[in-house]
């Protein structure tokens, strides 16, 4: 009979649930992991590894549409839909099963179904686990851990049925391929959903209710976007919201209200992206001491909720709803169950990017936001079109923003928009987690020819000294 008490459950198999438990494993804690539906969660098998491979697809598309521009013929160039859904299905099956040779790697047992905080026992902490309502299995430990992540927000009116309106899953596996579409809300999955669609030929149209697109972005960064995608055909409303939504033979007729005014457009699908709420519901919490807001559980800097012995990371716990995020704090939580002493996080240290055509990433504060704190800031800027690399690659589009403090040089933030910047969004991260200050950053040797340069060169330009602009 397979064991029943463990030192820690984690209710969750996503990317904070697992890492939780592998960081478990490794301190010596006997640790299980209960998920409902696939090891790896919504990220692995549904958001942020499959969505990527769609985007490499089209990113490839768009290549081979310009290979006269390097010098290369490529005729009659055309995709697959179905091809390449299935890729991006493949890729996610294949870290599935990595993520569930991890789990035996590190001896964490796994069970297939939901998990519900029943009560105590004595210093034990009781979890029952069902399958299709038909029990699982009775667990106890001395520390549960939720990480149940989140789910698509469904606004009146504009709910997702799969065949006309879909969300962020439906999109993923297109039955056909929509000649036109709406994507309501522009953070980070609606416009990389905007971005594959357009890139593949959709005539796209994209609502947003802020009065710019990725509006977390600083506000630079957030217009250059627009202009790019705008430049490529993308139709772009913003200060506008959908009103109603009217399905017909295949079709999906919009009612967009924007400054006061009116109209309609029709399109063959429409996904809508306008935020999640949090897994809270039917996890046990009544009677407990776990406090919900806005269908978050509030947490304390280590993770702990209000009710000894019972913890909660990732989605399941607000902003910023990146995975990250979730495994760094399940990290966090662990460590500090096991007495030691991590660091808490500071949402100012972790990095967001956006996987659309031009690529989006940022770390710290905007310029606004800086200042809205109230700091004399150093803002440095520095264009893509002056790096060797950029020209070298063909893709010139986009821009490098740095904030400092200017007193103290202080690295308050850092912006990029353009080619491959999520993975150059790093380099800042580590300055600020490093506490660096401009004189370090203007210190270090970038190699040539590198994109990593026009980081260098943003630095520069905040203190007057940029050399390639």
């Amino acid at each position: 009979m397979a064991d029943t008490q463990f030192d820690v459950i984690v209710v969750g198999g996503g990317p904070g649930g697992y890492v939780a438990a592998i960081r478990a494993a490794q301190l010596g804690m006997k640790a299980a992991v209960v998920e409902r539906e696939h090891m790896g969660g919504i990220c692995l098998n549904w958001g942020c590894i499959p969505t990527k491979a769609l985007l490499r697809s089209a990113e490839v598309y768009h290549l081979m549409q310009h290979a006269k521009d390097f010098g290369l013929k490529a005729d009659n160039i055309s995709f697959d839909i179905d091809a390449v859904v299935k890729r991006s299905r493949g890729v996610a099956g294949q870290l599935n099963a990595g993520v569930k040779g991890l789990m035996k790697k590190n001896k964490i047992a796994v069970f297939d179904g939901h998990g519900k905080l029943n009560g105590t026992s004595g210093n034990l902490r009781k979890l029952a686990v069902t399958k299709d309502n038909k029990p699982v299995a009775d667990l106890s430990a001395k520390h549960i851990i939720l990480a149940t992540g989140a789910r698509p927000r469904e606004l009146p009116g504009l709910e997702a049925d799969g065949e006309l309106v879909w969300n962020y899953k439906h999109a993923m596996v297109p039955k056909a391929f929509p000649k036109s579409l709406l994507v309501i809300g522009s953070g980070a999955i609606g416009i990389e959903f905007a971005s594959f669609f357009q890139t593949l030929g959709s005539k796209v149209t994209v609502v947003e209710l802020m009065d710019r697109i990725v509006p977390v972005e600083d506000v630079d960064i957030s217009n250059f976007a627009r202009k790019a995608l705008e430049k490529q055909g993308m139709v772009i409303k913003t200060k506008a919201t959908v009103k109603a939504l009217k399905k017909g033979a295949g079709q999906v007729t919009a009612t967009i209200e924007q400054d006061g005014k009116s109209e309609q457009i029709t399109v063959d699908r429409v996904i809508s992206a306008v935020g999640i709420v949090g897994n809270v519901e039917n996890l046990g919490l009544e009677g407990t001491k776990i406090k919900v807001e806005k269908t978050h559980v509030v947490i304390d800097e280590y993770c702990r909720t209000g009710e000894p012995g019972v913890y909660a990371i990732g989605d399941l716990c607000g902003a910023p709803w990146l995975a990250h995020k979730a495994s760094h704090e399940g990290v966090i939580c662990v460590e500090a169950i096991a007495g030691q002493h991590p660091h808490p996080l500071k949402t100012s240290l972790i990095p967001g990017c956006t996987y659309c055509h031009p690529q989006i990433a940022s770390v710290g504060l905007t310029e606004q936001a800086a200042k809205d704190k109230g700091h004399q800031v150093k803002v440095g800027k520095f264009p893509f079109i002056g790096n060797g690399k950029a020209i070298a690659l063909g893709d010139t589009g986009g821009m490098v923003k740095t904030v400092f403090d200017a007193k103290t040089g202080e690295l308050l933030g850092a912006h990029m928009v353009g080619p491959e910047v999520t993975e150059l969004i790093q380099g800042y991260t580590i300055a600020k987690t490093l506490e660096t200050t401009e004189a370090e950053l203007m210190h270090t040797v970038f190699p040539h020819p590198t994109l990593s340069e026009m980081m260098h060169e943003a630095v520069l330009d905040a203190y007057g000294r940029v050399v390639h602009m």
